[in-house]
Formats: structure tokens, C-alpha cells, sequence
């Protein structure tokens, strides 16, 4: 597997390109299976169980009924989430066809958002320039006109209602038919999840399928923001004209979060545990990602480079305590004198 990064890297960063050599024989040395097998094992595994997911829907009783929105969820957002973000850095083939072709079904039919642009702004704004103001600074996940405890526990509620409509608003200047095959694939993924909620679970109403389209779909979303704002806001932010080399980009500005079973599994580890790694080598797979994870932060503590990790608890409290001035206010310039 070729290595890339989301931007050329900057010449004398010998650091960068001595870790990329040490990758490089892993992922060379690596099978398909642990280099695309073992993300899509699990991609598979959520797509089978949505069926067991919908038939539970049939029960009157609340404990098949609470089990079969877990399922739906789960599967869900491991498809939504994990699939998408791998299909927009063309981490599940070695196949330009595929991947595109993998981008649009995960982004755009089971995520409601549009492929162009999603990633378009998550691989060549944000992670070319990661923490970087005005480019890649995750400012778009700030809401500072909601309240501390409305965004962080009550908003995110309602992401599976503005995604779509995001998405539109987003497509409105692409060409003619990448707006029509937006659209269409956007619709045909919300009729799918309710024609099998009429159809398979017994639903009596297009609105009461529709509901519950969103509660599962929703059922995830509270860690799903906390994710994206925990692990670049908050840390180092740079000018264009003053970012440092790539390597001491992703070592101040990214951030991992601990292993967590239920997350690691339903968003990725490239997204959880994985996530500086992800940003030094975005094109891995998440499995790859924890397998270079070793070589990694020890490379990083040997030669004395920064290597962000904090639990997710942790985050929480410190976005609580300092909203206005993580999510309000205007971001601080940080100089890093002599790693430039």
C-alpha cells in the first residue's frame, strides 16, 4: 500500500519521512486482510444484523424493542460514520473506481450527505490543514449561539434532521448531475430505512417510521460530535503562513482518545484511539492505523515530539468548564519556535 499524506511534505523533514519508512514495512509486509479485510468484516457484520434490527421492531415489548434500536443504531452509524470516513480517504480498495463508487452508497445513501463535498472538506481542507485557521480549524463543528449543555447534550439530537439538509444547501453550485445523483441517493436511503420499517417491522404510518428512522439514526450522535471537537479544538492552532513541518502539525494539533470498545468499533479507530496516526497517514485503514500505532508514539517519545492522548471524561469536563473559550471565542496563534 502507497503511503500518502493529504499534502506534499515540506523538504528536510527527515523525522517525517524516517517514520514513513518504518510504516512503509509494515503496511508492505501486511496481507489484504489486515490491510482492507478486517474493516470490512465489520462493515458486513453491521449490515447483517439490520435485519434481526428491523424484525425486533415487531415486538409490543420494550426490552426487543430497546434491542432492536441498538442494533439499528449500531449498524448505522458503523456504516455512516466508519464507512464513509474510510470510503473519503479511499481506505477500503486499492480501486479508484471503488472507492468512489463505496463513497457515494456510504456518504450519500446511508449518511444523507453529500460525497463531493464531504470530502472535499475533510481530506483536502482538513486534514492539508489541520488546525490551521481559516482552513482546516474544525470551525465548522462551532455552534456559538447555543448554550454549553444545549450543544453538547442536546443539540447533537438533531443531527440526523440537519445533515441532509446541510448537505443540500452545500450541492447547490456542482454540476447539474452531481446534484441529481445527490438528491436521488440522499431519498433513496431514507425511503430504504422506511419501506423496511413498514414492511418488515410492521409500522403503521409513514411518520411513525420516520420517527424512528431518526431515533436510531440519532442514537450515536452525542459521542459523535464530542469526537470531532475533542481531538483538534482546544490545541494548537497555526497561520498558513507559519504551520510547522507536518510532522509537528498532527503532533500538536491531533489528539487520541483511549480504547473504547463501543466506540472504536462503531466509529474507528482512525476516529477514536488511532486518530494522530490517521492524520500523519490518512490513506490506512483503521485496522492498519492500530497496527502502526506502536511504531508510532514510540517513535514520537524517542525523539522527544508530542504525542496528545486524554480520556474522554477528561474532554468533556474541559469543554464544559471553557466553552466560551474553546467554542466562542476566536482561537489562539501558537508558535512553535524552532520546529517551523
Amino acid at each position: 500500500m502507497e503511503l500518502s499524506g493529504s499534502e506534499p511534505q515540506p523538504r528536510g523533514d527527515s523525522r517525517m519521512q524516517e517514520l514513513t519508512s518504518l510504516v512503509q514495512k509494515v503496511t508492505q509486509s501486511s496481507s489484504w486482510w489486515q490491510r482492507h479485510g478486517v474493516d470490512w468484516a465489520w462493515l458486513i457484520l453491521a449490515l447483517s444484523v439490520s435485519p434481526a434490527g428491523f424484525m425486533l421492531l415487531q415486538s409490543e415489548r420494550w426490552l426487543p424493542l430497546c434491542l432492536g434500536i441498538l442494533l439499528l443504531g449500531t449498524a448505522h452509524t458503523v456504516v455512516s460514520v466508519k464507512g464513509s470516513h474510510l470510503a473519503s480517504h479511499s481506505s477500503l480498495s486499492q480501486s479508484r473506481f471503488w472507492n468512489k463508487l463505496w463513497a457515494v452508497l456510504f456518504i450519500e445513501v446511508c449518511g444523507s450527505f453529500t460525497a463531493e463535498v464531504g470530502t472535499h472538506q475533510h481530506v483536502k481542507l482538513h486534514h492539508a490543514y489541520t488546525n490551521v485557521i481559516g482552513l482546516g480549524d474544525s470551525s465548522t463543528w462551532k455552534a456559538p449561539f447555543f448554550p454549553r449543555y444545549i450543544y453538547l447534550f442536546i443539540l447533537p439530537l438533531a443531527v440526523p434532521v440537519i445533515t441532509p439538509i446541510v448537505a443540500m444547501g452545500l450541492i447547490q453550485d456542482l454540476p447539474a448531475l452531481i446534484v441529481l445523483r445527490t438528491v436521488s441517493t440522499i431519498s433513496l436511503g431514507v425511503c430504504l430505512h422506511c419501506w423496511f420499517l413498514l414492511n418488515v417491522s410492521g409500522f403503521r404510518s409513514l411518520l411513525s417510521a420516520f420517527l424512528c428512522m431518526l431515533l436510531y439514526k440519532a442514537l450515536y450522535s452525542i459521542p459523535y460530535i464530542h469526537v470531532n471537537i475533542f481531538q483538534h479544538i482546544g490545541l494548537a492552532m497555526f497561520s498558513l503562513d507559519k504551520k510547522p513541518k507536518r510532522i509537528y502539525q498532527m503532533a500538536y494539533g491531533v489528539l487520541n482518545l483511549p480504547r473504547n470498545p463501543l466506540l472504536d468499533w462503531s466509529f474507528g479507530h482512525s476516529l477514536i484511539n488511532c486518530h494522530v496516526e490517521h492524520h500523519l497517514f490518512p490513506t490506512l485503514s483503521d485496522n492498519m492505523c492500530l497496527k502502526v500505532k506502536p511504531i508510532v508514539s514510540n517513535y514520537f517519545k524517542q525523539h522527544n515530539i508530542p504525542y496528545n492522548e486524554d480520556s474522554y471524561l477528561s474532554r468533556l469536563r474541559l469543554f464544559i468548564d471553557k466553552y466560551e473559550e474553546l467554542m466562542v471565542d476566536a482561537p489562539q496563534l501558537t508558535e512553535l519556535v524552532g520546529v517551523q
